[in-house]
């Protein structure tokens, strides 16, 4: 296994700080302007290159579809020599039933040993994506969200929601009473819902592709 060159360890660290500060990683326009290159292509040739390396996977078609490898999956000398004395060990939710607590017996599928320095913040549970409606924002069918709960939410953020009986993930928009969910993805429409309806489960503070 080739070792990372100087710019791939930039991009790769890059990419994790990324993730730890907002729970998602970077899009190439990004990562181009944080490191000086021209375009974007010039990023996108070192993605690849640390993708070939099994160090990141990436996903096609999506601005922010980079996902930093397992600690598991990573070749020995990429691996945090602490990272199996800092895991996490987070209840997988699968499909929600209507009107229950989403941490509810029933709903945990199983549960995974996670490296905690993937994600902003530490998560609570991991939640089954279902849909394609926040695919722009590199949240595809079947990832795990990583989700900390909380019942506060401010303008931006990604959250899981209930209205009524669903479980939705949407980016949240509040204005006076009115609360509005956005999807990242243009075939489906801004969900408008009165504050009777509606309450904020957790905060997304990070993604991983499902292995299993």
């Amino acid at each position: 296994m080739q070792k990372l060159t100087n710019r791939q360890e930039q991009i790769l660290n890059l990419i994790r700080d990324a993730i730890q500060n907002t729970g998602f990683p970077p899009t190439r326009a990004e990562i181009a302007t944080e490191l000086g290159f021209k375009s974007a292509n010039a990023a996108e040739e070192h993605l690849q290159a640390l993708a070939r390396k099994k160090v990141i996977e990436l996903t096609p078609g999506t601005s922010r579809g980079i996902r930093l490898c397992e600690p598991s999956q990573l070749p020995e000398q990429y691996r945090s020599s602490d990272a199996a004395n800092s895991q996490l060990y987070l209840p997988l939710v699968g499909r929600v039933a209507a009107g229950s607590p989403i941490l509810s017996q029933e709903h945990i599928e199983t549960n995974y040993h996670v490296d905690p320095a993937l994600f902003s913040e530490r998560p609570d549970y991991l939640l089954k994506v279902r849909g394609m409606s926040m695919r722009d924002a590199g949240i595809l069918e079947g990832d795990l969200l990583a989700v900390k709960k909380t019942n506060q939410a401010t303008n931006g953020q990604i959250v899981v929601a209930r209205i009524g009986d669903d479980v939705t993930v949407k980016r949240f928009k509040k204005t006076g009473s009115l609360i509005e969910l956005f999807p990242e993805n243009p075939d489906f429409s801004v969900i408008k819902v009165d504050t009777d309806d509606f309450a904020v489960e957790g905060l997304a503070v990070g993604l991983l592709r499902s292995w299993h």
